[in-house]
């Protein structure tokens, strides 16, 4: 998925914008999006090889351009341990690289030449955009209900995991129960892995996962381990609303992340995270044994086991 070298030469790339690109897709990652696309059409001897990497690289794609953005909202200078491209550029150059890349995922989505795909990548595209206003406008509201924040992860990130595998589905022919069916796989492991992200956020390797510990506490958002510790520690609350802006002197707000960290919180929010893995292999159910079957199992059960 490098940026051709062919365009950067007649000019149809800017440079610099071809750089930053090609960095941004270097960086790191596990690419799970994209082999859940490949995974699931493989499940099917009709999908087109061509046109399911063609899926593929779109959903990378718009992953990519997500996270130009987030990080651009969320003022992040590092990710995945390296520096963002809004460490080094103006805010408004990348938030117009990210709108590159959002361009480029489309313009993969079209080489899949499938009408459902282009409308399940454009309704994903505006699942994921109103997931990240649900998230910005839910900042320091410390008492939310804990439905809000499971709308909040799948815009966030269930949504591309449903579209990935419906897609890919999609693109194998597959009878529409069988598409629905792998959807629900994708979504499920999807909010699994969300809700793992949200408790590496406490309890996670700082240089491993890129990116202090507690960060989204401290900017103000409320995740799954924080509801499990508000219930039987209700006292915290106060200490979160004194916090402000997440960083009063850097020390209440310090003391409570390692308490939640330490706490039962993690473990009641991990057994959330194996329910939506077990639910997302029952999916599966129906398919007979195969290498990609199998895969898809293994893919599901490796979100719960990750350490970053």
């Amino acid at each position: 998925m490098r940026v051709d070298a062919k365009m950067q030469a007649t000019g149809e790339v800017f440079m610099p914008l071809a750089s930053a690109i090609n960095l941004l897709l270097g960086s790191g990652g596990k690419r799970l999006r994209p082999a859940l696309a490949l995974l699931a059409s493989k499940l099917y001897t009709a999908a087109n090889n061509e046109k399911v990497v063609s899926l593929a690289a779109a959903v990378e794609m718009l992953h990519s351009a997500t996270l130009v953005h987030d990080d651009v909202i969320d003022g992040s200078l590092l990710r995945r341990g390296q520096a963002t491209l809004n460490a080094s550029w103006s805010q408004g150059a990348t938030i117009l690289a990210g709108d590159f890349v959002f361009a480029r995922a489309a313009f993969f989505a079209a080489e899949t030449d499938n009408i459902r795909v282009m409308k399940i990548f454009s309704q994903t595209l505006m699942t994921i955009v109103e997931g990240e206003l649900r998230q910005l406008y839910a900042l320091r509201n410390w008492s939310q209900p804990k439905d809000a924040y499971y709308q909040r992860i799948y815009g966030k990130t269930a949504a591309l995991f449903a579209a990935a595998t419906e897609a890919g589905a999609v693109l194998g022919d597959a009878p529409e129960g069988e598409v629905e069916l792998l959807r629900d796989y994708g979504y499920n492991v999807g909010m699994a892995f969300q809700i793992m992200d949200d408790i590496l956020d406490f309890v996670g390797d700082p240089n491993k996962v890129g990116k202090p510990v507690g960060g989204d506490l401290r900017q103000g958002t409320v995740t799954l381990p924080v509801f499990y510790y508000l219930q039987t520690h209700p006292e915290a609350l106060q200490i979160m609303q004194a916090s402000g802006n997440g960083h009063t002197n850097g020390n209440p707000l310090g003391q409570l992340i390692a308490d939640i960290a330490q706490s039962s919180a993690i473990d009641a929010t991990r057994q959330e995270a194996v329910q939506f893995v077990e639910t997302a292999k029952a999916c599966l159910a129906s398919w007979p044994a195969s290498v990609h079957r199998q895969a898809l199992l293994d893919l599901a059960d490796y979100v719960v086991v990750r350490s970053l």
